[in-house]
């Protein structure tokens, strides 16, 4: 029995033993290792979205002068992407980008958008940069959390062909087109 006791004993002393001195994880018999590296990519894609208010006008007083209004055109990109903005001629039938019209059924109401504030109905037309006298307006993203504010200023004159307008709302849709 003193034997087998003492058998029981140096075994498990010798693989106390051992467990102390080889680390976890490696076992009793050392073994060749290859290591290599894993690459990483992801590749981020620009993007855009924006908003845009109402350009008010207000109330137009025939002969009373012309108004003045703007929109703050809310654009957010991907950062450091480079982008356009351009706008249309509107919907209503007959208007162009040099001769924005609203309508009210099918009467129709003279204005036009500008890249900087006027009071005389001039400077650059906000266009499509293609049209003779119209430009775009570029910008760079900030990040899709942060909005770059694109000003589009708008003129209402009070010509000879809106004194004559019939009474009522007007109202026009302008595509604004973001390029990126």
């Amino acid at each position: 029995m003193r034997k087998i006791l003492t058998a029981t004993l140096t075994a498990t002393l010798a693989a106390t033993l051992a467990a102390s001195l080889i680390p976890a994880g490696v076992g009793l018999a050392a073994g060749n290792t290859a290591t290599t590296n894993m690459p990483v990519s992801a590749t981020v894609a620009s993007t855009c979205s924006a908003t845009a208010p109402t350009l008010a006008f207000g109330t137009y007083t025939p002969g009373g002068g012309y108004l003045v209004g703007s929109s703050a055109i809310a654009v957010k990109c991907t950062k450091s992407s480079g982008f356009t903005v351009a706008l249309n001629g509107g919907a209503t039938n007959g208007g162009t980008i040099g001769q924005r019209l609203m309508a009210n059924g099918t009467n129709t109401l003279q204005y036009n958008i500008y890249t900087a504030a006027t009071t005389t109905g001039t400077g650059t037309i906000f266009g499509d940069g293609v049209t003779s006298g119209s430009a775009t307006m570029p910008g760079t993203g900030a990040g899709l959390a942060t909005a770059v504010t694109i000003t589009a200023y708008g003129y209402l004159p009070d010509n000879a062909t809106n004194q004559a307008v019939v009474p009522g709302s007007y109202t026009d849709t302008v595509l604004v087109t973001i390029s990126y």
